[in-house]
């Protein structure tokens, strides 16, 4: 897993050089080991950024990312893609709907996955549980003149987890007998 943050958006192109070669690395050593490697270039959700910015750097991103792999002689029909979707930061006062989050995401895997991946499983990246199903239902619907070769799914964590985790932390949902050791 390899996270991408930058100064002000900024991203720089060493910052993604270095990451994307030691996500091929690791890619390369997995499957060598007889593992999938499972290929988690995320670029974070924090800050003020719009959409087309989180397009941008997402593309570089994922562009560097399976030049490295190319380069490591990745066999990519083996390995799973775990990326961001394409959102807005998190304090960004635009907020944009789940088909224009679609159509950013597709167009950038479009533009930048190669289509011998076989899957593409989202990272939920600090959206809600109901945000991150939305937009990846929006990214399943989404009809374009391209197209998707890539099986589309989900590896949410925090997304999933969190109103559980929400409600399991309320006092009255604690039961006495459940506090002792058995």
């Amino acid at each position: 897993e390899s996270r991408f943050e930058n100064w002000g958006w900024h991203a720089s192109e060493l910052a993604i050089q270095e990451n994307a070669v030691t996500l091929a690395r690791y890619a390369t050593i997995c499957q060598q080991a007889g593992l999938v490697p499972i290929v988690e270039p995320e670029v974070l959700c924090d800050g003020t950024h719009s959409l087309e910015t989180c397009q941008n750097v997402t593309e570089r991103v994922l562009a560097a990312t399976y030049k490295a792999c190319n380069d490591h002689n990745l066999y990519l029909e083996g390995s799973l893609l775990k990326p961001n979707m394409v959102t807005a930061g998190m304090q960004c006062p635009t907020k944009y709907t789940p088909e224009q989050v679609a159509e950013a995401t597709v167009t950038t895997l479009q533009r930048t996955v190669p289509a011998a991946v076989v899957g593409v499983t989202f990272l939920s990246g600090g959206q809600s549980e109901e945000a991150a199903t939305v937009n990846l239902n929006a990214i399943n619907q989404y009809q374009d003149p391209g197209r998707k070769p890539w099986a589309l799914s989900f590896s949410y964590g925090r997304a999933l987890q969190a109103s559980v985790l929400k409600a399991a932390g309320k006092a009255e949902n604690v039961k006495p007998d459940s506090l002792s050791s058995t």
